[in-house]
């Protein structure tokens, strides 16, 4: 009953909250092919991702060389990307191939994903100057939003359908809904009401573990505390603006009793936001918010994420087993995650962490291990030192 809830509102919805007239989706073979300057690791995750939806979701795609390819992955730069949408790091767009195109047809009937009734040409367009896993995450993202869910749900705490950007890999509850998004019993142009009614025996079969008596029903997230999270975490803002909506988000969750990841995410907000100007504020945030991720199941990687900014609060108040002791549980679950940036951010704090516990060797060992994350996640270590830097206050190692 959940997870039908969740298919139909990510399905059926935009992220605006229009209800969306059609269900839409390929029909048949799905193709994906490559287009701009790709870079080496680009072309490596996009095959893993592809092997992944057709041992994972069952679905029928394979890459082409073929021009008239069903997805165009165009690789180009976050410049020209941002010439065309400012905030985006990437994005996906209907019925187009190139940007050029995008601006000229942009906000016409053409690229509108609510007058499809069958998804056949889209685009994703993703940056490849900067780190591999920045490109890879934009990858899963967009190339899972041209396939299936247009809408994204605070409350889903073990998905990359999710506007928090805390998975950045897709997750096994993603794979079943893209699974039952191309199940036979359904099809492109079916109205909400036909969906709903095909879904029970869908998810029945594809999911038989999932018939049980539904949990505690989560409230829809309240528009207001919505806008105020967009504004709280839009770069670029009024750094007393953002923190303000992100304090007037907090009272709307109280109020609304959105103890759910919704509540952890919000005090995650407020402490990235204080981080800089009152770290002790920022500290007792992050606290709060790791401590409503543990109350909730499927959140290892926000827990993962928070803890991060706990050790190294911890470490630059000279308390490395505080750090130690939550960077240790952390590390599996960025693993898991596949967040590269976050375990060699983990990994760097725990060395750092360890040399000043007096255990020298094994913070060279634990140095050494987060070097291939780091180029991974960040480009390069020395991206990744900046980054502590400012956070931390001293120069890791």
């Amino acid at each position: 009953m959940e997870i039908a809830r969740d298919f139909l509102d990510l399905t059926m919805r935009m992220e605006s909250g229009r209800h969306l007239p059609y269900f839409t989706r390929f029909e048949g073979p799905i193709t994906v092919a490559v287009r701009g300057t790709p870079s080496p690791t680009l072309t490596t995750d996009l095959g893993r991702l592809l092997y992944r939806l057709r041992s994972e979701a069952g679905l029928d795609i394979t890459q082409t060389n073929t021009p008239n390819a069903n997805i165009i992955v165009n690789a180009t730069t976050r410049r020209a990307i941002q010439k065309v949408l400012p905030q985006a790091a990437c994005f996906v767009a209907p019925n187009v191939t190139t940007l050029a195109e995008y601006r000229l047809a942009r906000r016409t009937k053409l690229t509108s994903w609510s007058s499809m009734k069958e998804r056949t040409r889209i685009t994703i367009f993703v940056p490849t100057d900067v780190s591999p896993q920045e490109t890879r995450d934009c990858l899963h993202e967009e190339l899972s939003q041209a396939l299936g869910p247009l809408n994204d749900l605070y409350r889903l705490p073990d998905s990359i359908f999710n506007d928090d950007n805390l998975h950045t890999v897709l997750t096994g509850f993603d794979m079943l809904i893209l699974k039952a998004m191309y199940a036979p019993e359904l099809h492109s142009g079916m109205n909400r009401r036909q969906v709903a009614n095909r879904l029970p025996e869908v998810l029945a079969r594809l999911n038989p573990a999932g018939q049980r008596p539904p949990g505690k029903f989560q409230i829809y997230t309240p528009s207001d505390w919505r806008e105020n999270m967009i504004t709280a975490l839009a770069p670029g803002a009024n750094m007393h603006q953002r923190l303000k909506a992100a304090e007037a988000a907090l009272r709307i969750a109280t109020a609304r009793k959105l103890t759910d990841v919704r509540m952890g995410y919000n005090w995650y907000a407020i402490g990235l936001l204080t981080e800089r100007s009152d770290p002790d504020r920022a500290i007792a945030a992050f606290q709060n918010a790791y401590q409503y991720y543990q109350a909730n199941s499927g959140t290892d990687i926000h827990k993962a994420q928070v803890a991060s900014r706990i050790a190294s609060y911890a470490l630059h108040h000279g308390n490395p087993q505080m750090a130690l002791d939550y960077i240790e549980p952390s590390l599996a679950a960025a693993i898991r995650g596949e967040n590269a940036a976050l375990l060699s951010a983990l990994m760097l704090l725990r060395s750092e962490a360890l040399m000043r516990n007096g255990m020298a060797t094994d913070a060279r060992a634990a140095r050494v291990d987060s070097l291939g994350w780091a180029r991974y996640g960040f480009g390069s270590e020395r991206e990744l030192k900046q980054r502590l830097r400012v956070l931390t206050g001293f120069s890791p190692l």
